[in-house]
C-alpha cells in the first residue's frame, strides 16, 4: 500500500510538471512526458504486486485494483496528447481548455485509485468504492474527448483476462473505430447488458459487499463492450449517416440509463 501511495504521489508531481511545460520547449515537454510514462509504468507494477498480495481467493477485488490503475494510465495518455495539442497556443484556445479538462480527469482518477487502495481491505466499504469507481469510469467513457494519442500506454497493463479493447477509445470521440462489425454482432453483445442488469438488481437487494464488487466489475465490462460494439456497428460501410447518428445516440442513452441503475444501487 505504501509503495502505491508513494508512486502515485510521484506521478501527480510529474503531471504538474507536464502541464506546466505545455508552453515550454518541445524538448522540455518530451522530457516531462517521458518521466510521466516511466512513473505510470512503475505505478502499474506496484499495483499488480498489491493485487497479487490479496491472494487468488479474491479475484474480483484484484480486478478492481487493476481497473483503477488502467483508468489512471488512460487519463495520462489523454493528458499527454492534450498537452502536445496545447503547446504554444493562446490561453483562450480550445486546446488549452481541453488540457485543463484532461488535467482534472487525471486528478480524479489518481484520487480514485488512492481511495480504492485504502478500501480494498475494508470489508464494509470495498464494494461501495468499486461501484463508485465504475460509475466514474462509465461517465468518462461517455465524455467527449479529442485526445487520441499514446494509446499504447495500456499495453503496460496487459493481462488477457483484464484488458478490453474498448478501453482504447472514448465512445463520444469523433475518431472512427479501428474496425467495424455487423449490426447482428452488436445485437448479440447487448445480452451482456441484460445479464449485468439482473446482477445489479440482485446486488441492490442483497446489499452484500461481494455482490456489489462483482456487479461493479461486470457492469464495467458490459458497458464497455456494448459501447465498443455499438460504435463498430454504427460505422459499418452499409450503415447510412442518419442511422449511424441514431445508433450512437441510443447507445449513449442505454449507458446513461444503466448509470442511473448503478447510482440507485449505490444509494441502497
Amino acid at each position: 500500500r505504501e509503495g502505491i501511495l508513494k508512486t502515485a504521489k510521484a506521478l501527480v508531481e510529474d503531471t504538474k510538471v507536464l502541464v506546466q511545460n505545455a508552453t515550454a520547449s518541445q524538448e522540455k515537454l518530451a522530457q516531462a512526458a517521458q518521466s510521466s510514462v516511466s512513473t505510470i509504468t512503475q505505478l502499474a507494477e506496484v499495483v499488480k504486486l498489491g493485487a497479487a498480495s490479496l491472494g487468488s481467493e479474491d479475484p474480483e477485488t484484484q480486478v478492481v485494483l487493476i481497473n483503477a490503475v488502467k483508468d489512471v494510465a488512460k487519463a495520462l495518455g489523454d493528458l499527454i496528447g492534450a498537452t502536445k495539442a496545447a503547446a504554444g497556443k493562446a490561453g483562450d484556445d480550445p486546446a488549452v481548455y481541453q488540457l485543463k479538462n484532461s488535467a482534472k480527469v487525471m486528478v480524479t482518477n489518481v484520487t480514485s485509485l488512492l481511495k480504492t487502495v485504502k478500501a480494498v481491505e475494508d470489508e464494509a466499504t470495498k464494494g461501495t468504492r468499486a461501484l463508485e469507481a465504475t460509475i466514474e469510469h462509465i461517465r468518462q467513457e461517455l465524455a467527449v474527448s479529442t485526445a487520441t494519442e499514446l494509446q499504447p500506454l495500456f499495453l503496460l497493463l496487459a493481462a488477457p483476462c483484464l484488458t478490453t479493447a474498448s478501453c482504447l477509445q472514448v465512445f463520444s470521440s469523433p475518431v472512427p473505430p479501428a474496425k467495424v462489425s455487423t449490426p447482428e454482432d452488436f445485437i448479440r453483445m447487448t445480452k451482456g447488458i441484460t445479464m449485468a442488469t439482473a446482477k445489479a438488481v440482485a446486488a441492490g437487494n442483497s446489499c452484500r459487499q461481494e455482490d456489489v464488487i462483482a456487479t461493479a466489475n461486470l457492469s464495467r465490462r458490459a458497458i464497455a463492450d456494448m459501447l465498443r460494439s455499438c460504435k463498430e456497428a454504427a460505422y459499418h460501410p452499409e450503415v447510412s449517416g442518419d442511422v449511424r447518428q441514431r445508433a450512437l445516440r441510443f447507445g449513449k442513452e442505454c449507458a446513461d440509463g444503466y448509470l442511473e441503475l448503478l447510482e440507485h444501487v449505490l444509494v441502497v
